[in-house]
């Protein structure tokens, strides 16, 4: 009986010693007072085993000791295996900063540290530029004159874009820009995301490009000169990165500068000689100034003793000698200026370095630290833009969408999707709001960056499918009605841009998560490449202490015990609770990985994507807690709330499960499984209950779905019409229309109605004239109709419409017609 009791508490002590990580001495007086204790009191056996154990510990664990033997050998093997990191992936490591992220890969995150970063809001110049500006803007927008008879924003538009200040969002007051924070400039987007060609034409200028860099980087006579232009539209930028050659592997430019001398205007002028080829450059067809990058080279050695300078960013002026601009590529479903850029034999004077010499071979690092701002910005936000717009319509179109006698929104079948869209839309505006935040505190979220901008436009290309499913035929026949198929085509931009999703996946997130976030790693490799066993020694141990903290914080906490306290109460308590538990299970799965596969684990990258899903799932469940914890709750949102979170931590555990499958080694897998799940998964996917209520709430005049389109273009005060205040509009009159529905279709059931009553117009009459409706209810039930028939038509044209070339056009009728008369004759 001693011999139990002894067992069980010396795996109690450890488990508790390893969940606080309380260090080799803790765990030393644990094992050793356990075992004189068994040799003292009759269990001389597991005493023994408790001393041996004791004594293993102060070998292996004390300092003192461990260091004499134990750290110079495991420091010599990993010097062996540990993976090489390139001077370009060490840069991409060192931009940027880590916040929520490493919290989440510690395996014990402190929420605190996430509710700390307080949310002020927009400043009242912010807001009303959202609700002014950005609506005027919004409403000089017609998508089918831009997408198919001008391919460009109106002149009128552009003139509008350029006073307002619009390009110069994130340029400081003092040199005439607007000087927005990242929240507002996130929430301009997500309100231009109406139509994407905007969105886009007025995002990309305020995120990765000349602005930035210059603001960043530039030497303070580049500052005074280009941005007070680019502020107020005097130049259009554009940023010349990727090419036919070099697009996620962008460390690979080809493209050339060679530093030389020319002379000009009778005066020797040190410079650099540019031979480029760029693809793929949004404003490139009409910008004044174009960002440049490129691989610089001194084979005169005019600069210093260094032939190979490395990447360097320059701006060069559109008008610049031998540069080729002005075509246009044509972007799948949206007409957004997007062009080549061509040099050769481009001269231009040092100067024209971003920075200036000094910052010369420092592009990479520069273009590093702009991306993981920008990142997080622009396309999250038109993908959160988008998926607000699309589940208005949505929301709208099927609750007056009628079959069957019942609004289409009533079916389970279209309810489910329009659930999905609904937290999809939540998850994105908490996720993107919140990362904002981050940002104007100062963070530069690097990882996060890379979690928002594949996640976001995925959830946008799920939720934009979705849309064209309940719509129907609505959206699948083009035309000036149909406010969704163009932007539905549009989406593998978003996929493919600013990092295609594909790469962004398998080897950012998780592969520059796992150095960049982890709390040790990158310790450890400064410790190998200083040659610094001591230094070696603390991170090595702190980590491995960190692994058995998880293990044990897994384990226990996967069994219901020990469930850390968090700063939340009601419905957000338990998922913080399970979202440190896999946290903790997941800092366990990288560690088992990266130390079981060593650097294969590079081109392990459905293993490393599957680790990211991990990350990046509980990255977004996490701000969507601090969004609900932060905001003010409205009637419904909590249903929401439940759905949102059990569909990321079900797909958490969904990651989960692979990894276990599919890490090679099957005994670590199998291991893993029981530490991480020893009582299994514990969430499914939502409740259809939760379905229901959401889709009730999105497709009605609630109080949810007015949150959850707040802040977009909801008013019809533009020059075009406005589809979704149009269906809001309906949504407002939807309850006495469907009083008078069911008054009307239940006469017509019993027969007290013509048959031949088959349109609701002709019933609308037919029971005013039988007195069970009276004329206010029929004059109002007539314009409701009319709107609801506009709101459900699609767009027809012309035979010979869409034949560029008319000399082509068939008549496929020729035939007929001729023949026509015979047949008539054979008739009579």
């Amino acid at each position: 009986m001693l011999t139990l009791l002894l067992i069980v508490l010396a795996v109690a002590g450890l488990l508790v010693v390893m969940r606080r990580e309380a260090g080799a001495t803790a765990a030393l007086a644990l094992l050793g007072v356990l075992g004189l204790i068994g040799v003292v009191l009759g269990a001389p056996i597991i005493g023994t085993l408790l001393l041996i154990a004791a004594a293993a510990v102060a070998v292996a664990g004390l300092p003192a000791l461990r260091s004499k033997w134990l750290t110079p050998r495991i420091f010599a093997t990993f010097k062996k295996v540990a993976p090489k990191v390139s001077a370009t992936e060490r840069t991409a490591l060192e931009a940027g900063s880590v916040s929520w992220d490493g919290e989440l890969f510690s395996g014990k995150p402190q929420w605190q540290s996430l509710l700390d970063f307080k949310d002020d809001g927009l400043s009242d110049e912010e807001q009303a530029f959202l609700d002014n500006q950005c609506s005027k803007a919004a409403g000089m927008c017609n998508a089918w004159d831009i997408a198919r008879e001008r391919a460009d924003l109106p002149q009128e538009l552009w003139d509008y874009l350029k006073k307002e200040g619009f390009f110069g969002m994130i340029i400081p007051k003092e040199y005439g820009g607007l000087g927005f924070s990242a929240k507002a400039q996130s929430m301009v987007l997500q309100k231009l995301s109406a139509n994407e060609t905007l969105m886009v034409t007025v995002g990309v200028p305020n995120s990765l490009g000349p602005g930035e860099l210059l603001l960043k980087y530039g030497t303070q006579e580049q500052k005074d000169h280009y941005l007070p232009r680019l502020a107020d539209g005097r130049e259009i930028p554009c940023f010349g990165l990727t090419g036919p050659r070099a697009g996620s592997d962008a460390t690979s430019l080809p493209d050339t500068g060679v530093v030389c001398k020319q002379v000009i205007n009778g005066e020797e002028v040190v410079g650099v000689r540019l031979n480029f080829e760029k693809r793929w450059i949004t404003l490139a067809p009409i910008a004044t100034v174009v960002g440049l990058a490129f691989r610089l080279f001194d084979p005169e050695n005019l600069l210093g003793e260094e032939e190979d300078r490395g990447i360097t960013l320059a701006l060069i002026p559109r008008d610049t000698q031998g540069m080729d601009i002005g075509r246009r590529h044509h972007p799948i479903g949206s007409p957004f200026m997007n062009g080549p850029i061509k040099g050769k034999d481009v001269f231009v004077p040092l100067d024209t370095i971003i920075g200036g010499p000094d910052m010369i071979g420092q592009g990479w690092r520069m273009l590093v630290e702009c991306l993981s701002i920008g990142r997080c910005i622009t396309l999250p936000s038109g993908a959160t833009g988008t998926a607000r717009y699309a589940l208005g319509w949505s929301g709208g179109f099927t609750r007056v969408r009628r079959q069957f006698n019942v609004p289409v929104a009533e079916m389970e079948g279209v309810q489910e999707p329009l659930a999905r869209m609904a937290s999809l839309a939540y998850i994105s505006a908490a996720t993107v709001y919140q990362t904002a935040n981050l940002i104007d505190h100062g963070e530069k979220p690097a990882v996060p960056s890379a979690i928002l901008k594949s996640q976001l436009t995925e959830f946008q290309r799920v939720l934009l499918s979705d849309a064209m499913d309940v719509h129907g035929g609505k959206a699948v026949t083009l035309g000036p009605r149909n406010y969704l198929g163009i932007g539905y085509s549009a989406n593998p931009v978003a996929i493919t841009v600013e990092g295609a999703n594909i790469m962004t996946r398998n080897l950012m997130i998780f592969g520059q998560g796992a150095i960049r976030c982890h709390p040790y790693v990158l310790e450890e490799l400064a410790a190998k490449d200083a040659n610094d066993v001591k230094a070696f020694d603390k991170a090595f141990f702190g980590h491995a202490g960190l692994i058995f903290g998880n293990a044990a914080r897994a384990f226990t906490l996967g069994l219901g015990m020990g469930k850390p306290s968090v700063p939340f109460s009601g419905p957000a308590a338990g998922y913080a609770q399970d979202i440190a538990r896999l946290s903790a299970g997941f800092g366990l799965c990288a560690d088992a990985a990266m130390a079981s596969l060593g650097s294969a684990l590079k081109k392990r990258e459905m293993l490393s994507a599957r680790l990211g899903d991990v990350l990046s799932n509980l990255y977004l469940a996490s701000m969507v807690l601090k969004q609900w914890h932060t905001g003010n709750q409205v009637e419904g949102e909590e249903a929401l709330l439940h759905y949102s979170l059990r569909f990321l931590l079900n797909r958490a555990e969904q990651a989960f499960v692979e990894i276990f499958d599919n890490l090679p080694n099957r005994a670590l897998g199998k291991t893993l499984k029981v530490v991480v799940m020893p009582t299994g998964r514990r969430w499914n996917k939502p409740h259809d209950d939760l379905a229901r209520d959401i889709a009730q709430r999105v497709s009605t005049h609630s109080a949810l779905r007015s949150k959850l389109l707040s802040n977009t273009w909801d008013k019809d005060d533009g020059a075009v019409s406005n589809p979704l205040a149009r269906y809001n509009a309906l949504l407002g009159d939807y309850d006495r229309a469907e009083a008078i529905y069911r008054t009307v279709n239940k006469a017509y059931a019993k027969g007290e109605l013509p048959q031949t009553a088959l349109h609701p117009e002709a019933r609308v009459e037919a029971a005013l004239e039988k007195g069970l409706i009276n004329e206010e209810d029929a004059a109002f039930m007539r314009t409701f109709e009319a709107e609801v028939l506009e709101m459900l038509t699609v767009d027809d044209f012309a035979y010979d419409a869409f034949a560029n070339d008319k000399s082509t056009l068939i008549d496929h009728n020729a035939t007929s017609a001729k023949a026509s008369p015979s047949a008539e004759t054979s008739v009579k």
